[in-house]
C-alpha cells in the first residue's frame, strides 16, 4: 500500500485556477459520498482518502495499492467536471514518507502563504472530520491526521511560530489591542471602507473589539460594512466628531493627499487631557499628516513603521522554524513506528483471541465437572487461567512487536502464523507476508 498526496497550492497555481478547484465543505462531503463514502461504492484502488480544500490549496490524501496517481487525477477531474489536462501541469505528487512530511508541514503552517498562519490547523482538522463522517478514514490516514494535528498544536504551543502578526491588517489590530487595557470597551474609528480597512475590522473583531465606527464616502461600501460587521457608519461630514471619540484610529482611504491635518487634531487632544490616541495609518499615500505624531498623547504608526515591524515579526517566525521542524521529526518518528506494527496487528489479535477462546473452552469443561465449587473458588480458578494465558502469549507478542522495526518481521510473522494456525483461518485483509507496509520504512542498515 502507498500513501499519496496529490494537490496544488499557492506556489504552483494562480488564484484563478485555485478558485476553480476549490471545494466548499458541502461539496467536499458530496464528493466523498458520491465517490464511495457512507452510501456509495468505494473504488477498489482507493481504500482511504481525505480532501483538504482551502483558499490556497486543494489536496487529496489517499491510501492506494498503486504507486501512481492516475486514479486520484481522475477523481479530481470528475468532481470538478473539468479536463485533467487543464490542471495536471500545476499538480504536485508526494508518495509515502514525502506525503507524510508534507502533511506535517501543512498542519504546522510551514507550507502556508503566511508562515505559521494558525487557520490551516483548523482546516486540516475539519477535513479529517469530514472524511471520518463518510467512513473514508482507515487505520493509516486516521493515525496520520491525528499525528499531524497533534504536531500542529505542539508547534503553536511550544514555539512562537504563530505569535507575531505578519500582515498589515493583523499588525494594526495587534497594536490596537496592546494600546488599550480592554479592547472591547475601546472606541475604534476606521476611516475608509476598502479592503485593507475590512481586513483590519475582521482582525479586530477576532480580538474582541465591539465598538467600531466606520467613516466612509462610499455609501454602498458603508452599507456592506454595516451589514457584515455590525459596525456603525457615518459620512465624512462627521469626521471631526468621530476623531474626538476615538481611542484607536485606523485610516485606509484611497485619497491622493492627507485627510487628517495637525490643525484638526490639536483641539481634540487639548480636550482629551490624559486620554491618549493611537493612530495607525495603513494608507498609501498617507492619510494622516506626519506632524500629528509630534503632538503629546498621540502614538502614530505609518506604513513604513508597520513594515519594519512586519519584517521583524517574519524574521522571528523564521527563527522558530528549526524548533518546529524538530517537533515534526519527533511526531513523524512515532507515526512510522505505528506503521511498522500494522502488518503484525492481525496476527497479534489472532493470538490473543485464540488463546482466550481455548481458555474459556477448557474452563467451562472443568467447571462442569466441579459443580460443588462456590463463586469465590470459581473466580480464583478463572483468575488463574487468565494469568497463565497472559504469560504464555505475552512472550511471542512482545518478540513480534520488537521485530516490527526490522525487515525480518515478515519472516517471524510467517513462522508464528504457521505455528499457531493463523494462515489457515478465514481470509483477512492484511499484508502480513507481502512486505507492502506503507512507506520505505526500513533503512539498509536495519538488522534482525
Amino acid at each position: 500500500m502507498y500513501i499519496h498526496c496529490l494537490g496544488l497550492n499557492h506556489q504552483t497555481a494562480q488564484v484563478s485556477l485555485r478558485e476553480r478547484m476549490a471545494l466548499s465543505e458541502e461539496k467536499t462531503k458530496t464528493a466523498l459520498i458520491c465517490k464511495g463514502g457512507e452510501t456509495g461504492s468505494r473504488p477498489d484502488d482507493l481504500s482511504e482518502m481525505v480532501i483538504l480544500s482551502t483558499c490556497n490549496r486543494v489536496e487529496l490524501y489517499a491510501v492506494s495499492p498503486e504507486p501512481g496517481y492516475a486514479r486520484l487525477l481522475a477523481f479530481l477531474a470528475d468532481i470538478h467536471q473539468i479536463s485533467a489536462a487543464e490542471f495536471e501541469p500545476y499538480l504536485y505528487h508526494y508518495v509515502d514518507q514525502a506525503a507524510v512530511e508534507h502533511l506535517y508541514q501543512v498542519a504546522a503552517g510551514l507550507d502556508s502563504m503566511v508562515l505559521g498562519e494558525p487557520q490551516i490547523l483548523g482546516q486540516v482538522t475539519r477535513a479529517f472530520e469530514l472524511a471520518q463522517s463518510q467512513k473514508w478514514c482507515g487505520p493509516i490516514l486516521s493515525r496520520l491526521f491525528q499525528s499531524a494535528i497533534h504536531a500542529g498544536k505542539r508547534a503553536r504551543a511550544e514555539t512562537q511560530i504563530s505569535h507575531n502578526p505578519t500582515s498589515i491588517s493583523s499588525l494594526a489590530a495587534s497594536l490596537a489591542e496592546q494600546a488599550v487595557k480592554v479592547l472591547d470597551q475601546a472606541q475604534i474609528v476606521i476611516v475608509g471602507a476598502g479592503e485593507m480597512a475590512e481586513l483590519a475590522v475582521e482582525a479586530l473583531r477576532k480580538r474582541g473589539a465591539n465598538r467600531i465606527l466606520v467613516v466612509s464616502r462610499n455609501p454602498v461600501r458603508a452599507a456592506e460594512f454595516m451589514r457584515r460587521w455590525d459596525a456603525q457608519v457615518i459620512t465624512f461630514d462627521h469626521l471631526q466628531q468621530a476623531l474626538s471619540q476615538a481611542d484607536i484610529l485606523i485610516t485606509s482611504t484611497g485619497a491622493p493627499h492627507t485627510i487628517i491635518q495637525r490643525s484638526q487634531v490639536v483641539p481634540i487632544m487639548q480636550d482629551r487631557q490624559d486620554r491618549p490616541l493611537v493612530a495607525i495609518d495603513i494608507a498609501v499615500p498617507r492619510d494622516i499628516d506626519p506632524q500629528v505624531g509630534d503632538l503629546p498623547g498621540i502614538r502614530l504608526y505609518d506604513i513604513d513603521s508597520l513594515n519594519q515591524q512586519l519584517e521583524q515579526s517574519l524574521a522571528e517566525r523564521v527563527d522558530e522554524v528549526p524548533r518546529v521542524e524538530q517537533i515534526l521529526v519527533q511526531e513523524e518518528a512515532q507515526f512510522i513506528e505505528y506503521l511498522k506494527t500494522l502488518d503484525i496487528l492481525p496476527l497479534i489479535s489472532y493470538l490473543r483471541g485464540q488463546a482466550e477462546e481455548i481458555r474459556r473452552s477448557e474452563l467451562e469443561k472443568t467447571l462442569r465437572r466441579l459443580p460443588e465449587l462456590n463463586d469465590l473458588e470459581v473466580k480464583r480458578i478463572e483468575a488463574l487461567t487468565e494469568a497463565l494465558v497472559k504469560k504464555l502469549v505475552d512472550v511471542p507478542i512482545t518478540r513480534l512487536r520488537a521485530k516490527a522495526q526490522y525487515p525480518c518481521v515478515s519472516y517471524y510473522a510467517q513462522v508464528a502464523g504457521a505455528l499457531y494456525g493463523f494462515d489457515e483461518t478465514q481470509e483477512h485483509n492484511c499484508d502480513l507476508y507481502s512486505g507492502t507496509c506503507p512507506l520505505a520504512l526500513y533503512s539498509e542498515t536495519d538488522q534482525c
